[in-house]
């Protein structure tokens, strides 16, 4: 799923709660790029994992130097005990741990080495690179039989005198349709750059091109680049296509415009790109069985942005999200969906920033891709910016808004914890199939205790999501430091 920009990232020195989400974390997108139950396995052992980061934890006395999470699944569910913890700092990795580097600020997995296990990209988009003080850094970390690896190849930022921010944005699938895994990698430019082939245990790559949207000619790249990449196949042609969220930049479709780019034979292209609804975090699977991925966006936030970067609130309602609809010839019809739709629960109101995030997959084992979308900033009960998460199941006709619709909080009944002010319940939210039946659970991060962080899993009965052998955990339990705020769970790998 994936967000976005999943830093906003002129402000993430600072840290602080303003009023809702941390000034510095935004949504983290979300993708599906099979129409079955979405799952990174790092262990090969045929059960969905969970990767999440804390890019605002110490290490080692280094503020914001950040770290990743990874929860192994099992017939139980994801837990505590069962991960991994990697920094900078972790044997084997690249780079070294330092204050300000938000290592974990993107994340996404794919067997980028076909060696049967997922591997997993981590950006740093803040990392110091010689004089350039924001340059961005770049890793891969290795899969294995025993989980996630700290041994790691550094990818290099080919053009770092052109932008900043290198590893911000990242997508990973097989936009060629040749069979290996690609990885398309975003920085505070418009150009995108898409590495094909794969990448050895050593560093080297099939092959690298540029990509970019058509910007209008004569206008500045927006100084922080996409919002949010995310990977699908919406045409169903076997190839991946790739969505860009949110340039804040002027283009002839307009402003915060984002882009459906279909894969081919060669990738991926700029020309060939289709403008689409405006969101900021996407996430693609098939809602409706006819084997094309459908495009969900949120608009949790309005399109314009601070002069900062920062993302302003959406001033005319509650927030939204528009599910289009994939053909054979890529996006068609599209439909929006706020809490004043039928029967989805809630009411629209000013900054509840529903579609904050969103995920889809498979809960019931229907066939429909069923989606979660987060409303992070909802008041509950008096209760300021506690949040809530909304589910809501797919049909023959697309998304279900008339019936069946679920939603979660903490003050619902076996939800761990209580709604407390500025918990952010749906910071990110994840569906993957984390118990091996083919089912895919919900997985939710929040910033529990002034953004320390946490994850509440809810597992699916096999019908729906339900509470029954719900947990949740915090950073202390996963070796991740409650000094500063960490964030643990504001972000899930796509």
């Amino acid at each position: 799923m994936h967000t976005h920009t999943r830093l906003a990232l002129a402000t993430a020195a600072a840290a602080a709660l303003t009023g809702g989400l941390l000034t510095f974390a935004a949504s983290p997108a979300s993708a599906a790029d099979s129409f079955k139950v979405a799952k990174a396995d790092f262990n090969g052992d045929g059960i969905g994992d969970v990767a999440t980061s804390a890019a605002g934890a110490y290490v080692n006395g280094q503020k914001n130097a950040g770290q990743v999470v990874v929860l192994y699944g099992s017939a139980s569910g994801v837990t505590s005990t069962e991960r991994t913890t990697i920094s900078q700092n972790t044997s084997g990795a690249p780079g070294t741990a330092e204050a300000g580097d938000f290592f974990g600020a993107e994340t996404a997995y794919a067997d980028f080495n076909g060696d049967g296990y997922d591997d997993l990209a981590v950006g740093a988009p803040d990392e110091k690179v010689g004089t350039d003080t924001n340059g961005g850094g770049l890793a891969i970390f290795w899969g294995s039989k025993s989980g996630l690896t700290g041994k790691g190849i550094n990818v290099p930022d080919p053009a770092a005198s052109s932008h900043d921010f290198w590893g911000k944005d990242l997508a990973a699938g097989d936009f060629d349709g040749d069979g290996r895994a690609d990885l398309v990698v975003g920085s505070s430019s418009s150009t995108l750059y898409l590495y094909k082939g794969g990448f050895t245990t050593t560093g080297s790559y099939g092959s690298r091109t540029t990509v970019k949207p058509p910007i209008v000619s004569g206008t500045n790249d927006d100084p922080f680049g996409p919002m949010s990449l995310t990977a699908g196949d919406v045409n169903g042609d076997g190839r991946t296509d790739l969505v860009v969220d949110g340039y804040e930049t002027q283009t002839k479709y307009g402003w915060n415009t984002n882009y459906w780019l279909p894969g081919s034979s060669s990738g991926l292209s700029g020309s060939t790109a289709k403008a689409l609804k405006p969101g900021i975090v996407t996430a693609i699977g098939d809602i409706n069985g006819d084997g094309f991925g459908d495009i969900v966006s949120g608009a949790g936030w309005d399109a314009e942005t601070a002069s900062d970067g920062t993302p302003v609130p959406d001033s005319s309602d509650g927030g939204r999200v528009n599910v289009t609809y994939g053909s054979a010839s890529g996006p068609a019809s599209t439909a929006g969906i706020s809490q004043n739709t039928g029967s989805v629960p809630g009411t629209s109101e000013k900054g509840d920033s529903f579609g904050w995030d969103l995920d889809l997959g498979d809960i019931n084992g229907d066939g429909y891709q069923d989606l979660v979308v987060s409303s992070p900033d909802e008041d509950i009960d008096g209760v300021t910016n506690t949040g809530m998460v909304t589910v809501l199941y797919g049909s023959a006709s697309g998304v279900n808004t008339a019936s069946g619709a679920q939603s979660f909080e903490q003050n619902t009944a076996g939800v761990p914890g209580s709604s407390e002010k500025s918990d952010l319940f749906g910071a990110d939210v994840k569906l993957d199939d984390v118990t091996g039946d083919g089912k895919a659970d919900l997985v939710v991060g929040s910033y529990e205790n002034s953004a320390d962080g946490a994850i509440t899993y809810l597992p699916s009965n096999g019908s729906e999501i339900t509470t029954s052998g719900s947990r949740a955990f915090g950073p202390s339990t996963v070796g991740v430091s409650t000094t500063g705020t960490p964030q643990l769970g504001a972000l899930f790998a796509d």
